[in-house]
């Protein structure tokens, strides 16, 4: 069932239309952001687990496995967002069903946010001082406790901030799959601020982009 026809019912009593249409597009919106972002982060962060302790002098060094996978992230992380949700078209009928609406664009925007987790958890993990890790091999730890004991621990606070960015990425991500057919704000904005030179809602939608922003960044 799709998220809209749940939150529909909710709002329809409101007496300004656009209040409600504004109410249901924002909890869309959030829906998108939030779902996709636990998809890439469980997607992202193995892979870029992957890139660090594979590439040379990394405690599973793998140098051809991590070119291999360098290049995929790489190829994902250069595709224009929209492109690859048309692309991803068929891997969302398949996964829910459809390809319209809030569900079916999590799938592509998870999709294509996990490359940009992989590549930010990689960057922290980097950041990790190579002492520590020697230290814990010299003390016989296994290499999964030194990913998940001394690694990860390290790295917390640039991992948080790369999640934050990645969240707001995300929101800017959902406006663009609004307007193929994803709803939320994005499709509210391009059916009645554009479409119908409704200068008010453009201006209420950008409100709430903005401030969807800047709570996350204050978080």
């Amino acid at each position: 069932m799709e998220i809209s026809s749940l939150i529909e019912p909710l709002f329809e009593n409101f007496e300004n239309p656009i209040i409600s249409m504004l109410a249901v597009s924002t909890v869309e919106t959030l829906y998108m952001v939030l779902l996709s972002t636990l998809f890439s982060l469980l997607l992202g962060f193995p892979i870029g687990i992957l890139l660090v302790i594979t590439k040379e002098g990394g405690i599973y060094e793998m140098k051809k496995f991590n070119a291999i996978l360098g290049v995929i992230i790489n190829a994902l992380r250069s595709f224009p967002f929209i492109i690859l949700m048309i692309i991803l078209f068929p891997l969302s009928r398949f996964v829910v069903g459809t390809t319209i609406g809030a569900t079916a664009a999590v799938v592509p925007l998870s999709i294509g946010a996990a490359p940009f987790v992989a590549r930010i958890v990689e960057g922290a993990l980097l950041e990790v001082d190579p002492g520590l890790v020697e230290a814990s091999q010299s003390m016989g730890a296994s290499n999964s406790k030194i990913i998940f004991k001394v690694m990860l621990p390290e790295c917390y606070p640039t991992l948080v901030h790369g999640i934050v960015v990645t969240i707001i990425s995300l929101i800017g991500y959902s406006a663009m799959a609004g307007t193929i057919g994803a709803g939320g704000l994005g499709d509210l904005a391009i059916r009645f601020g554009y479409l119908r030179f409704k200068l008010d809602i453009d201006l209420c939608n950008n409100y709430n982009y903005h401030s969807g922003s800047n709570h996350t960044i204050s978080w």
